[in-house]
């Protein structure tokens, strides 16, 4: 018998994601809290919680939310805040 040719698996493209990031994504989205909460089919108090770090997505969404990510060509690059900055405020990428 012949043996199966397994596909290699794409990959996906590794997000870390966190707070800052899952804002951000939905910010380069242009969407509301509201609006990404309905296409996640979740509430939009989760993602409320997402984005303040109080509860990280599952590992099913966090999947989900790569798959967009990639979808859509978001680029996140990890900028540190400057101490004083407003805790909801996301600096711009560094050129």
């Amino acid at each position: 018998m012949a043996e199966k040719q397994h596909k290699p698996k794409k990959q996906l493209a590794k997000y870390d994601w966190d707070k800052d990031q899952i804002r951000a994504l939905r910010l380069h989205l242009n969407m509301t809290q509201r609006e990404m909460a309905d296409e996640l089919e979740v509430r939009q108090q989760t993602i409320s919680e997402w984005e303040t770090g109080l509860h990280l997505p599952h590992r099913s969404t966090l999947k989900v939310l790569s798959m967009i990510a990639e979808r859509v060509q978001f680029g996140y690059i990890t900028v540190a805040k400057p101490a004083d900055a407003p805790p909801d405020e996301i600096p711009p990428p560094l050129a």
